[in-house]
């Protein structure tokens, strides 16, 4: 079974900077769009950002220009560096594929634990 697997999580200061990785276990074919999304307790889960096949980027509104997400669709693998972090920022943070267009299928990581607390 295909896993997408995050990394870069932790406790950070506020203006403080980390940077979280995704791969997939094993390579998914048709793969055109990855994402980070977010969930604070007591929250929904939101979009933080996206990334398409080519290249387009989409973020939500209190991470645009803070965050960068950025990565290779083909190769599977999804970055996002976030800079600035503010207590708010402090959720579990997961990472996302959407294969297929027509019928896609959805992958989803684990998550991990971002918090930024002083």
């Amino acid at each position: 079974q295909v896993q997408l697997v995050e990394s870069g999580g932790g406790l950070v200061q506020p203006g403080g900077s980390l940077r979280l990785s995704c791969a997939a276990s094993k390579n998914i074919l048709g793969i055109n769009a990855m994402a980070w999304y977010r969930q604070a307790p007591g929250k929904e889960r939101e979009l933080v950002a996206r990334i398409t096949r080519d290249g387009s980027t989409t973020y939500y509104d209190s991470v645009k220009g803070r965050f960068t997400i950025s990565g290779d669709i083909a190769q599977n693998t999804v970055y996002l560096q976030m800079n600035s972090l503010k207590p708010e920022d402090t959720a579990v943070y997961y990472c996302y594929a959407r294969q297929g267009i027509l019928s896609p299928s959805d992958y989803w990581g684990q998550g991990t634990q971002v918090t930024v607390s002083s």
